[in-house]
């Protein structure tokens, strides 16, 4: 190894096998031109430990690549690592309050991602409300000519949408249909001084003041089954629910319930608790829109995503201030 190679900085790719990102050759060329990539086997945990044994000194940054789970128990392996770059907007899988605790620095990927996640968010509603998808499969199965009437949709404009988590995400959902003219209220972790919308400090009451739902939160502890029963019974029978946030922010098995016995007027759903897995109770509904979670995913996003990525790491080993850093509070 000549010695240009070995001033490049070292950088440990953790990604979880068969998991790829798309153009994710592209992406590995573009990080190759300036860094050393160090990939680590996943075969066994004695493999993982013996691997990184040997390299655990010269790592200090990590970039984490789709559901690849980073415990304590990982991080332990890994003394001197500074930096966590995760090429995702959610953070579920990462240990943050070992990341607190040893003061690893956490970026992720909403910035990148936000814009095409908000549009994803809108046009599940406007499918959801619109009945644009059902309509489809009633034209394409011949039934107009037979049927002729089909059920009305309802507007978009003037529903009171309430948003849960106002992070970059939420608020590009909040100004896409606040330009619908809907009324927008949020719950967060904490109400955000220079945001006008009303601000509900629990997702029980926000539900009591909304028509429709929308998930962008991550997921936490104190998130999974933020919306239950209860919360979807607030909701009530003409409500939606929009999620492009995590499956596991409501309460599956009591959402398809409560959808097939008509008390939840619909749902369009991107993500869901056991991915790739999806209840086939839900494949009969009209007034339910599905997606393979693919909400943030396009080939502008993944553009922003490589810089984004590469980016944080150049400001890293640069000293400079990162970009997309996440809160561990």
């Amino acid at each position: 190894m000549d010695t240009q190679e070995n001033e490049r900085p070292l950088v440990l790719v953790h990604c979880l096998p068969p998991f790829k990102l798309p153009r994710q050759f592209e992406f590995e060329e573009r990080l190759l031109a300036q860094f050393r990539l160090l990939d680590h086997p996943f075969d066994s945990l004695e493999q993982t430990q013996s691997f990184l044994s040997r390299h655990a000194e010269s790592i200090r940054a990590l970039i984490s690549v789709g559901p690849s789970p980073i415990s304590a128990e990982f991080l332990h392996l890994l003394p001197r690592l500074e930096l966590i770059v995760a090429a995702s907007a959610g953070l579920d899988r990462v240990d943050l309050p070992e990341c607190r605790r040893r003061g690893i620095i956490v970026t992720n990927a909403s910035l990148a991602f936000c814009e095409d996640a908000a549009d994803c968010a809108v046009g599940l509603l406007i499918d959801v409300l619109r009945r644009i998808s059902a309509a489809d499969r009633f034209v394409r199965g011949g039934l107009w000519p037979v049927k002729e009437d089909y059920p009305l949709g309802f507007k978009l404009g003037g529903k009171r949408v309430g948003i849960v988590g106002l992070g970059h995400i939420g608020s590009e959902i909040a100004k896409r249909l606040a330009a619908f003219g809907c009324n927008i209220a949020y719950n967060s972790r904490k109400q955000k001084p220079s945001v006008t919308f009303p601000f509900y400090a629990n997702v029980r009451e926000l539900a009591a003041n909304s028509d429709v739902l929308v998930l962008c939160c991550a997921l936490t502890g104190e998130t999974h089954h933020i919306v239950n029963k209860d919360v979807m019974t607030t909701l009530g029978k003409e409500g939606v629910i929009i999620n492009v946030g995590r499956g596991a922010l409501i309460d599956e098995k009591e959402m398809v319930q409560l959808l097939v016995q008509g008390e939840l007027g619909g749902a369009g759903l991107d993500v869901f608790e056991k991915e790739p897995d999806v209840p086939k109770e839900l494949f009969a509904l009209d007034n339910v829109v599905l997606s393979p979670h693919r909400a943030v995913l396009t080939p502008e996003s993944f553009e922003l995503l490589m810089e984004l990525v590469i980016n944080n790491l150049e400001t890293f080993f640069s000293n400079k201030p990162l970009l997309s850093v996440v809160s561990n509070k």
